[in-house]
């Protein structure tokens, strides 16, 4: 059994009250690791650590700084196969998604901000002969980085690689339900040449340390990505300490096909979008809206699509949709489908066939439910599991209605052929990411965010680095005014 230390100061060390906390692999239901759980004392000396290393970490120059970055990004693609094993033993996502699309979106977040930094500029203005004004930008100190358990070593590095990059030094409390990667993350960030200090993670339940991290006086930012109601409840506590505050938080994301769109293409990408990492994504199209005149032949190629997906052992190569990532979820995301009056497509059960390690393991089939009243707790909740509802619509005024339904606005994916129509849509839907015939498709140069519950503030880009800098607007007077 592995054991799971924080990381503060550059070492390895247990928790100050001896505790710890099982680590279960959900495609077996057995327990493989337990990880140190952290309390306020154990944030208070990782905060300690960070304010230590800051004074230092912020002066040094950009190109000290971007060939730490750099290096950092070498040793995760160097350990990628090593990381992608841990994370698929730790969340239950197939291993061929973990090796090919998450372990590498690691070190390209800090490859990218080490290319930001470099290329970072401040604005210079004149307001006379004599006059000149520009933006200065100082790192603001101590960064609070709290991560989910979905995707859990990209969402960590989204905050930690442009937090460092800004020059602000980091306490990092990954999900406790995932820990695997971030412990590992740590011991090769000690490698790459950060100095002791700078990046700290402590593990814990988010109730105790993510809470002391939210509370302490020396830590002016955080940044947090998980549920609604959670972001909620540090929204308010930062809003009382005035904290800056970047909540990235749920969706229930509308998937809008008209007629005039490549029904075979828009149906084997929104089986992809609902079900990728079972369903298991803030950006899953949960919620598919198809034009009624193409309706029928949708759902037939949708089912297709869903059936050739196959569900299995998150260690084989072969396997798309691996397990939930916990007994308890697994039971919420059935209990919701149980619950829904609605008529079930397909799935909705524990899928056939699986090996016999995996008897013990959260799995559920994909599964698709339609004939569902417009307001139910599956149309307005997110699920965040393999589930999703298909429902007609007559025409585009109805589709932007039903699209704009909930109270969350975290992404949409519009599918047509009219460009004037999918300008129209991108003006009008309450979303922060839209996509145009196409899904899950990022660039690390545009911002990334949400609308109404879906959270506050913008990750990505360069917006990312100035959301942990201070900007102050400096005025130099040269020569005699007079």
């Amino acid at each position: 059994m592995m054991d799971l230390l924080h990381w503060i100061d550059g070492a390895f060390v247990p928790a100050t009250n001896g505790g710890w906390l099982p680590v279960t692999e959900p495609a077996t239901g057995q327990t493989f690791a337990r990880c140190a759980a952290g309390t306020a004392s154990d944030i208070d000396r990782a905060v300690q650590a960070a304010r230590s290393a800051f004074p230092t970490w912020s002066q040094t120059t950009t190109a000290e700084r971007v060939s730490i970055l750099e290096r950092f990004a070498a040793l995760i693609d160097d350990h990628c196969d090593e990381l992608a094993t841990l994370e698929s033993q730790d969340g239950g996502k197939p291993i061929a998604r973990a090796r090919s699309v998450e372990i590498p979106r690691v070190a390209e977040n800090f490859r990218f901000f080490a290319s930001a930094l470099r290329h970072e500029h401040n604005d210079a203005f004149t307001s006379g002969p004599n006059v000149l004004h520009w933006t200065h930008r100082r790192p603001r100190g101590v960064a609070g980085c709290i991560s989910p358990w979905n995707l859990p070593l990209y969402l960590l590095s989204w905050k930690v690689a442009p937090a460092l990059a800004a020059g602000c030094t980091v306490v990092a409390k990954p999900s406790e339900v995932t820990p695997a990667t971030a412990t590992r993350f740590a011991e090769l960030s000690g490698e790459a040449g950060f100095p002791p200090g700078v990046l700290n993670i402590v593990h814990g339940l988010g109730s105790e340390a993510g809470s002391a991290l939210v509370r302490h006086p020396d830590v002016p930012t955080i940044s947090f990505t998980g549920g609604t109601t959670t972001g909620r409840d540090i929204a308010v506590s930062c809003a009382k300490q005035f904290k800056r505050t970047s909540l990235e938080l749920g969706g229930k994301n509308p998937f809008v096909v008209f007629a005039d769109a490549d029904v075979d293409r828009a149906a084997s990408e929104a089986a992809r979008a609902a079900f990728s990492n079972s369903g298991q994504i803030c950006l899953c199209g949960s919620r598919i809206l198809v034009e009624s005149s193409v309706l029928p032949e949708f759902q037939e190629k949708l089912l297709a699509a869903t059936a050739a997906m196959r569900v299995g052992d998150p260690a084989e190569e072969t396997t798309h949709i691996g397990s939930l990532v916990s007994e308890s979820h697994y039971l919420k995301v059935k209990q919701a489908i149980e619950a829904a009056p609605g008529t079930v497509l397909c799935g909705g059960g524990r899928p056939n066939g699986l090996p016999d390690r995996c008897r013990e393991g959260w799995f559920l089939e994909p599964t698709i439910l339609t004939n569902l009243p417009e307001s139910c707790a599956l149309e307005d909740e997110e699920v965040f599991g393999p589930v999703a509802s298909v429902r007609a619509f007559s025409d585009e005024s109805e589709a932007l209605r039903l699209a704009n339904a909930t109270p969350y606005g975290l992404a949409a994916s519009v599918w047509t052929k009219d460009l004037d129509r999918a300008h129209r849509l991108v003006q009008r839907v309450e979303a922060g990411v839209i996509w145009i015939n196409a899904w899950m498709v990022r660039d690390l140069r545009t911002p990334f965010g949400g609308a109404k519950q879906s959270g506050l503030g913008r990750e990505g880009g360069i917006e990312s680095v100035h959301f942990f800098q201070e900007p102050a607007g400096v005025t130099l007077r040269l020569g005699d005014p007079s």
